[in-house]
Order: structure tokens, then C-alpha cells, then sequence
């Protein structure tokens, strides 16, 4: 069904105003930024092909502009860059405006990297410098792909706290299967952190693992709060 078919109280933009954004479907919501779809397929049923495509939005949001253009037919570098925009735009929202956070516990943690993680399409680990009252000096990623050289990525990580003059560090990485359980590589890594980080008399706060919340797992995994560091 086209747009101009829907009844008007129906269309997504009138059903927004009208009753919120929480009440469109997904497909409705990205049919906002398509604006239109493709010949013989309305912008909503264009948005569900997209969605159906890449199976989730979380693997839209991952998704480059030149991957949006080439997921399905009817996309091209116009409604891509908007759909990219608009999810960068949520993740920036997600992380919150204050420059200089204050990352006490895993909640605040996730709320201000969860986002930023959970759409990578690839494992990453950043490092986040913390001063005495556990504000956020500097963040860096320090390497992507698995976390199977855990020597070097030790040295890595104190190396950039060294540097700084940090009180002390947060590690987080992120597992794109979604499951933040940690591994066994993740547990080691974990060990010789706390063992260098203590060597050098600076505090490893948390090693924390971001996932995604599906069957009410929760989405992140934190090595303090299991009691590991």
C-alpha cells in the first residue's frame, strides 16, 4: 500500500503527531527518513524490506552508507546518508551532552558507551582515563578484532594511562554475537591488567563487555560488579 492510500490518521508522520513516536512500528519510523519508496512499493513496505534484509536495526545502525545503498533496491545515496545521519544522531543522544562524565558504576558506563558499541560490526576494545573523582579525562580505542594477543593489548592500555598522568582506567570492548558473557581470553586479559595496573600503583576500575539486552539478558557484562576485579 502507498502512502497516499493509507488513511491520513494512519500515515506515519500524521500517527506521530498525533499520538508520539512511541507509537509507530519500525518500518513506520524508518519510512519518515525514507520520505518514499521504489516503483510498485510504498516508503513503509520499503522500509520493512530494508529491516527484513539486515534482520534487526541494531545491523542498520552498523551499517556504512555504501552497505545502506546496497542492501535493497529503492535506496540510494540520498536516503542513505539520511538514515545514517539520523542513527548517529541517536547514538550521540545516548551517550548525553556532559563532556566530562562521571563513570562511578556499569550503568554509567553503558549509558555512555553502549550505544557507540553495540553498533560496531566488529569487536572493539577503547581504554577510558578516569581522574580522582572518576571523570572521564580521555578515551582511545586501542585495538580492534578479537582479543586473542592479550599481552600486547595490556601494555597498550597501561601504556596510554602512564601517559596521561590517570588515576585510574575502564576497558571496554564489545562482543557483536550480542552475549556480553565474558571469555576465557576476556578473563585473562582482566588478570594481567589488574596485575600490571597494581605494578604501577593505577586503579583498574572496571573491565566491562557491551552487548545488547535481547531475552532480557542484560547488555553489558562488568568485571567489578561480578566480584572478578
Amino acid at each position: 500500500m502507498r502512502i497516499h492510500e493509507i488513511p491520513p490518521t494512519d500515515r506515519p508522520r500524521e500517527k506521530l503527531a498525533g499520538k508520539g513516536a512511541g507509537a509507530l512500528t519500525d518500518a513506520e519510523l524508518l519510512a519518515i527518513f525514507l520520505r518514499t519508496g521504489r516503483k510498485g512499493k510504498g516508503a513503509i513496505a520499503l522500509a520493512a524490506e530494508l529491516i527484513a534484509a539486515k534482520g534487526s536495526l541494531i545491523a542498520i545502525s552498523r551499517c556504512s552508507v555504501t552497505d545502506l545503498i546496497k542492501s535493497v533496491s529503492g535506496i540510494g545515496p540520498a536516503k542513505a546518508a539520511e538514515l545514517s545521519a539520523a542513527f548517529e544522531l541517536g547514538k550521540r543522544l545516548a551517550r548525553g551532552g556532559e563532556e566530562r562524565p562521571v563513570l562511578d558504576s556499569a550503568e554509567a558506563i553503558h549509558q555512555r558507551f553502549g550505544a557507540e558499541f553495540q553498533a560496531l560490526g566488529r569487536e572493539e576494545l577503547k581504554v577510558v582515563l578516569l581522574d580522582t573523582k572518576l571523570r572521564m579525562i580521555f578515551s582511545e580505542r586501542v585495538s580492534q578484532g578479537s582479543l586473542n594477543e592479550c599481552v600486547a593489548y595490556a601494555r597498550d592500555i597501561i601504556r596510554s594511562a602512564v601517559i596521561h598522568s590517570a588515576y585510574g582506567f575502564i576497558v571496554i570492548h564489545n562482543h557483536p554475537s550480542g552475549d556480553p558473557a565474558p571469555s576465557q581470553a576476556d578473563h585473562r586479559l582482566t588478570r594481567r591488567l589488574a596485575e600490571a595496573a597494581e605494578l604501577l600503583q593505577i586503579q583498574l576500575l572496571d573491565h566491562v563487555i557491551m552487548g545488547t539486552a535481547e531475552g532480557g539478558r542484560s547488555p553489558y557484562f562488568s568485571f567489578r560488579e561480578a566480584g572478578c576485579l
